[in-house]
């Protein structure tokens, strides 16, 4: 009997916590393999105006799981009256993770939000939810991620502190890491003024300092 080849993929995500919000980061390379198979690839996804989140893992699976939470998100403002939360929105996932455990989605989620103050949350394949205070790392490119944010973080960032610190991160992770890499670094802000993508022009400016 022939087996099913699994296909190596990867990724570096990272989300950390500054003074005022939250930042997501995230490399561009989407592989299958040994391939390079797109260097412009969207790993960061904004679910409604309080909360966005991050990918690893399957992009099938991702995408399913993205659009499902996307619509609860409507369907949870509609009869609540209120944006579904970080919070909410980790407790949702993890719920239809942990469902679908002898059958699992494939993904690994960062999920970042700003309610009065921000959160970040972990989740796991299998639905565990862990909080995180500082910050969280994600995919392939882990191991590299975290000696940079482990080195760099400090508490009460500001902004611009803080978007060069992840864009550091995810940068280790593709130097380090041959399933991440390209064209730059994807970056989202999550704050009192709702979810943002910066510009790579802005990026750019920033990390240069």
């Amino acid at each position: 009997m022939s087996q099913i080849q699994d296909i190596k993929t990867g990724t570096t995500t990272v989300g950390l916590i500054f003074d005022g919000g939250v930042v997501l980061a995230s490399d561009k390379l989407a592989s299958m393999g040994h391939i390079a198979y797109e260097e412009d690839s969207e790993k960061i996804y904004k679910i409604n105006e309080e909360v966005a989140l991050t990918n690893a893992g399957n992009v099938g699976d991702s995408l399913t799981i993205i659009r499902f939470l996307r619509s609860q998100a409507k369907v949870y403002e509609l009869e609540r009256g209120e944006k579904m939360s970080a919070k909410a929105a980790a407790t949702l996932l993890s719920n239809v993770l942990n469902s679908s455990r002898y059958y699992p989605f494939i993904v690994q989620f960062i999920i970042g939000g700003f309610n009065a103050k921000p959160a970040l949350f972990d989740v796991t394949p299998y639905g565990a939810v862990l909080e995180r205070k500082t910050y969280a790392i994600s995919g392939s490119g882990t191991e590299p991620a975290l000696t940079a944010l482990d080195l760099g973080f400090k508490e009460k960032m500001g902004e611009k502190e803080a978007i060069a610190l992840a864009v550091r991160a995810v940068e280790a992770g593709k130097r380090r890491d041959i399933y991440s890499g390209g064209k730059g670094v994807i970056v989202f802000v999550v704050d009192s003024k709702g979810v943002r993508q910066m510009p790579e022009e802005t990026i750019g400016k920033v990390a240069a300092h």
